[in-house]
């Protein structure tokens, strides 16, 4: 699940930031039927053609050499990002110009880095109201971009009931103030009103140089400042001075512990390379966990300690792969669902279940603690939810985490603003989802509060050593 660092940028249209939920009707409404062929040339098998996301409002329309996707509501469509054709045979694969990578095929898209696929289904021609969208820019009506991002929450957004929000009486409140000569100053001071009551950190604005995105009260957002500083905290007072390895540009780092322990720290699930590729985090990630998961050192360990309590999330993909390590047999991880029903917020797709499967290389097995907070976020989140069924004894120490899981559905208002909001659900075997909350812990300990600072204390990290076995 994208995050609030990397892989959830309000800029990323098709990804975590991917399209979001258009109702089934309105797409029969706009299209007409959905037909065998969506474009000259195009056949059964092959994906080139216009393609409706089952749960996320967007069409794509699939070009031999070009993707192009159009942001739907049910009063806009709107052209959002486009992406080229990767060189290479087998499944058509497109990349953005800010390198996010989809694999298309007939019936499914995959974005690297997501788990899971998003269904399509063939539509004939692109919807009427797409053929002349035009393009986002300033001068469009204040009114008109009110109405739109309204209606964009409106019909996707999961958690309004469970907020307590009645986002129908937001908007009677609301649209009243805004006019033709509404200024941007006071458009995006409306829609920051209308957004912070909701308090998820998966929502987010950006207008320029005027930005808006919150926490859970009473959590702060990862960033590279708190990093910084709670990683010297952890190495003078957790490791008694010593340096711990790092690998991935510091966000990874290992230390052995006395008596047959291990700490091992993730500062998110992105951010290991310079470029970003997914592939080469994937490999980046792999070269750390193959130095640190050693077949002599998975054989001595006793326990291991793993500290997410700042992690600002990224792939979900890396935290499968880092699972992998964790386990010798398959399991249940999580499912994943999407709100598809723009007029009912009960109603999401078929949940796609996703498991962590061994990886073919040393592994460990024995028990873990799980360090985590409420500055522990998105991917960190749906990774600590991937050890809840995890065979083996798993304990998790600190506070709950932030509370947001789903990929970050991302949009363009005619106005050219970004916004960036959840639609996504990620359940439990017994179908429970922690958004808003978060996941909860097992024992409750402080989590780098100024008290804790003050008196150099790690309560967290002692109690994870108090409860592990030791030589």
């Amino acid at each position: 699940m994208t995050s609030t660092t990397s892989t959830r940028t309000p800029g990323r249209a098709l990804r975590r930031t991917a399209a979001t939920a258009v109702l089934l009707a309105l797409a029969a409404t706009l299209a007409g039927p959905a037909g065998p062929a969506g474009a000259a040339g195009a056949t059964a098998a092959s994906p080139v053609g216009v393609w409706q996301l089952d749960g996320y409002g967007t069409v794509l329309r699939v070009e031999s050499g070009r993707l192009q996707e159009y942001q739907l509501t049910g009063v806009s469509c709107l052209p959002g990002e486009s992406a080229r054709r990767l060189p290479g045979g087998g499944p058509f694969r497109y990349a953005t110009e800010d390198g996010e990578v989809l694999t298309v095929r007939p019936g499914s898209v995959h974005i690297d880095g997501s788990v899971g696929d998003r269904a399509t289904r063939r539509l004939a021609a692109l919807p009427d109201r797409c053929r002349d969208a035009p393009a986002p820019g300033p001068a469009a009506d204040p009114v008109a971009t009110f109405d739109v991002f309204w209606q964009t929450f409106a019909e996707n957004y999961p958690f309004f009931a469970a907020k307590g929000i009645d986002w129908n009486a937001v908007r009677d409140r609301q649209r009243p103030r805004v006019h033709a000569g509404t200024t941007d100053a006071e458009l995006f001071a409306v829609f920051q009103e209308m957004l912070a009551p909701l308090h998820d950190a998966h929502v987010r604005l950006l207008a320029g140089d005027r930005f808006f995105a919150e926490g859970r009260p009473g959590t702060a957002i990862p960033s590279r400042e708190l990093d910084t500083r709670v990683k010297a905290y952890i190495q003078d007072v957790d490791l008694a001075g010593r340096a711990p390895q790092e690998f991935a540009q510091g966000r990874i780092s290992y230390a052995d512990l006395p008596d047959g322990r291990g700490y091992l720290r993730l500062s998110g699930f992105s951010g290991y390379t310079g470029s970003g590729d997914f592939a080469a985090e994937s490999a980046e990630l792999n070269r750390a966990l193959d130095t640190v998961f050693t077949a002599e050192r998975t054989a001595r360990l006793r326990g291991l300690v793993i500290d997410l309590r700042i992690n600002g999330g990224g792939h979900d993909a890396l935290g499968l792969q880092l699972a992998a390590r964790l386990t010798d047999r398959p399991y249940f991880a999580y499912a994943k669902r999407v709100r598809n029903d723009p007029a009912d917020a009960t109603r999401f797709t078929r949940p796609q279940p996703l498991h962590v499967q061994p990886a073919r290389a040393p592994r460990y097995t024995g028990p873990i603690a799980v360090l985590t907070g409420g500055s522990t976020v998105s991917a960190g989140e749906t990774f600590t939810q991937a050890l809840l069924d995890r065979p083996g004894r798993t304990i998790r120490i600190g506070q709950p985490t932030q509370g947001v899981f789903s990929d970050v559905l991302g949009r363009t208002l005619p106005n050219g603003w970004s916004l960036g909001l959840p639609n996504e659900q990620f359940l439990t075997a017994a179908g429970k989802t922690f958004d808003g909350p978060g996941i909860p812990v097992g024992h409750t300990t402080p989590v780098f509060t100024e008290e804790e600072f003050d008196r150099r204390r790690d309560s967290a990290f002692t109690a994870a050593l108090d409860r592990l076995p030791r030589r």
